[in-house]
């Protein structure tokens, strides 16, 4: 069996097994494997081989984690717009009750809302920035 032929069985197995384990960082060195499968396409020996495939699997892995690093963390899912499409949008507060909470009528139902821990209650329009359970946290514009 060709070198080349055994670096593409690896790649495709550590590929099947990302696609076990949802690791990424298998993607990552998947493409040392690819790379190194080139390499001996093009003829280089066993151990240039072992060396392209450590040193672009290593690489691309260190220049993930380095990438990931440089990216701000992800909102939680109450607190994000990617995954709940309420936040962003307005409501109108007519009154706030006693206790520091009001009620809305939003997409055809009542709501119950509260301002976000820095803002004063106070009527008028609001933009939501969190929903809790079927609580909408909202804050001033």
């Amino acid at each position: 069996m060709a070198e080349s032929t055994i670096w593409w069985v690896l790649a495709g197995s550590v590929v099947a097994v990302e696609l076990v384990t949802g690791t990424f960082y298998l993607l990552m060195l998947s493409l040392g494997l690819v790379a190194a499968a080139i390499s001996a396409h093009a003829g280089a020996t066993t151990p240039v081989q072992i060396l392209v495939a450590a040193v672009f699997g290593g690489g691309s892995v260190v220049l993930w984690r380095v990438f990931k690093k440089t990216q701000s963390p992800a909102a939680p899912a109450h607190a994000s717009e990617e995954v709940n499409l309420d936040i962003g949008e307005t409501v109108h507060v007519d009154a706030w009750g006693p206790d520091g909470t009001s009620s809305v009528k939003y997409r055809g139902a009542n709501w119950s809302v509260s301002p976000t821990p820095e803002d004063i209650p106070s009527p008028g329009t609001h933009r939501i920035v969190e929903v809790v359970g079927n609580r909408l946290i909202v804050k001033k514009f």
